[in-house]
């Protein structure tokens, strides 16, 4: 990656050093190495505690020891995702990165900018010594993405600072105060296989190309989910013929929009014909109904060999739950101050079949706790109806708007003073770790905001470079303008 244009050179630099480091989640263990070398390097304090966060300290800058501890907090893990015809292994290979105009991408995988970027902002202040601040505790918190481990894991007492600044957020110019909470439901179907009648003509229908997107800050944006689509063209031939599911496999991670899908099915051969046109017009529909959010939609149906199937009553029940699952926003927030937000969400996030079982996995969100509960009952009750188990995680919580915030106003005061328009200050319907923070250090005052991102968690993520320096630039300016102790 050049450095040439890319400014703050020295975030860039520490951004390219961290993505030739692989850190998928749940397997960070070479960047928290590289974090205890690199602050070893610096003599700087540093400290892994049992769940694998990591915290580095920086003393303060000469004349700023009596300013309160600041806090900076990104996550290390990064989601991995890459276009179906690139050869990559996100345990091995290093992100490679290439500029777009104003945009930096990479090639043909997830970026990994969420979150690396904030902690490219953190190291780039560790290794600089021309920068005012007081004491500074940067922590980095491990898998984040896949069930914020590393937040639920940390124990009080970790952190010690008054302040934090979360460097998780996506859009420049927005300075997050809330963020919903979320439950994770997990579907499971198990069978054994059987054979069908010999007179079955088997089929494979897939479709990529969507956008999907992050399943919390894109929900509201009418983005096609591979899985829901299938499931309506599904649910429609089985109330026209004996239709026999074989597999079904869409969709990665839990937290993502699925972009893409295939489903392998038998119809009785004397009505293979009706359901190619079924599709036909069934495609040509949907493309119309997304053409604004996809207009890339790319289908396929093709015969295929024959191979068992799950059976008739597993197929049949699993097809009636997806089409009634329900899936989008829910209810947008009663509270003026966040009415423009989504409250509640549902998104079902991948089907994968296996010899004998097909797993489902959905996440529900929502900054209400109750109607949280309320969601993952909803999806819960729709898959046990068709017999299938159901677990659900613990979840994590909301983080609540603190109306009597002094970090909020520093934030908002420094952003003025710099840029001399208001910033946009908001809730955000992803999860962010500071809920969690917030039941741990209940006194802890907190922000977040970052640099703008694009189509997080898909191989199209790509970070907009002008807005790496206005962050930086601002962070710097609260860190000067923090209270004294």
């Amino acid at each position: 990656m050049s450095n040439v244009e890319l400014r703050p050179a020295r975030v860039f630099e520490q951004f390219a050093e961290i993505n030739k480091i692989p850190r998928p989640s749940k397997h960070e263990e070479n960047m928290i190495a590289y974090l205890k070398k690199f602050a070893a390097e610096r003599n700087l304090e540093v400290q892994e505690d049992e769940t694998g966060n990591v915290i580095i300290r920086k003393s303060a800058t000469k004349g700023m020891e009596h300013l309160a501890t600041t806090i900076l907090q990104s996550h290390m893990d990064m989601v991995c995702d890459k276009l179906v015809d690139v050869d990559f292994d996100f345990h091995k290979d290093a992100i490679q990165t290439y500029v777009d105009g104003n945009w930096l991408r990479a090639k043909g995988t997830t970026l990994g900018a969420d979150d690396g970027i904030g902690c490219a902002i953190e190291l780039a202040i560790l290794d600089s010594n021309d920068i005012e601040h007081g004491p500074i505790e940067c922590v980095f918190t491990r898998d984040e993405e896949t069930g914020l481990t590393g937040a639920f894991g940390m124990k009080s007492g970790f952190m010690t600072g008054k302040y934090l600044i979360n460097l998780d957020s996506e859009d420049e110019g927005q300075i997050f105060i809330s963020c919903a909470g979320g439950i994770n439901t997990t579907v499971t179907y198990d069978f054994t296989r059987e054979d069908v009648p010999a007179d079955f003509f088997f089929m494979q229908a897939s479709l990529k190309g969507l956008n999907g997107g992050h399943s919390g800050d894109d929900i509201n944006k009418k983005r096609a989910n591979a899985i829901k689509i299938m499931a309506r063209f599904l649910y429609m031939e089985q109330n026209k013929m004996e239709l026999r599911l074989a597999q079904w496999n869409s969709g990665k991670m839990h937290n993502a929009i699925p972009r893409d899908g295939k489903v392998i099915f038998a119809v009785p051969a004397d009505r293979k014909e009706e359901a190619m046109a079924d599709w036909n017009v069934f495609t040509a529909g949907v493309e119309d109904e997304f053409h604004v959010t996809d207009p890339t939609m790319h289908w396929g149906m093709e015969s295929v060999d024959r191979q068992q199937v799950m059976p008739q009553q597993t197929s049949r029940g699993l097809i009636l739950s997806l089409q009634a699952l329900d899936n989008g926003p829910l209810t947008t927030c009663q509270d003026e101050a966040l009415a423009y937000m989504v409250e509640t969400s549902s998104n079902v996030a991948s089907v994968q079949s296996e010899a004998n079982k097909v797993v489902i996995v959905a996440s529900q969100r929502s900054n209400v706790m109750s109607n949280l509960t309320n969601m993952a009952n909803t999806v819960k009750a729709v898959f046990e109806l068709s017999g299938a188990k159901v677990v659900q995680n613990d979840g994590y919580p909301a983080w609540k708007m603190n109306p009597n915030s002094n970090l909020v106003k520093i934030t908002v005061d420094a952003y003025k003073k710099l840029f001399k328009k208001e910033p946009t200050v908001k809730g955000i319907h992803a999860g962010l770790e500071c809920g969690l923070f917030s039941e741990k250090y209940p006194e802890l005052d907190m922000v977040s905001f970052g640099p703008t991102l694009r189509n997080v968690h898909t191989p199209d993520e790509c970070l907009y470079i002008p807005t790496v320096q206005m962050v930086w630039d601002h962070l710097l300016e609260i860190l000067k303008n923090i209270p004294q102790e």
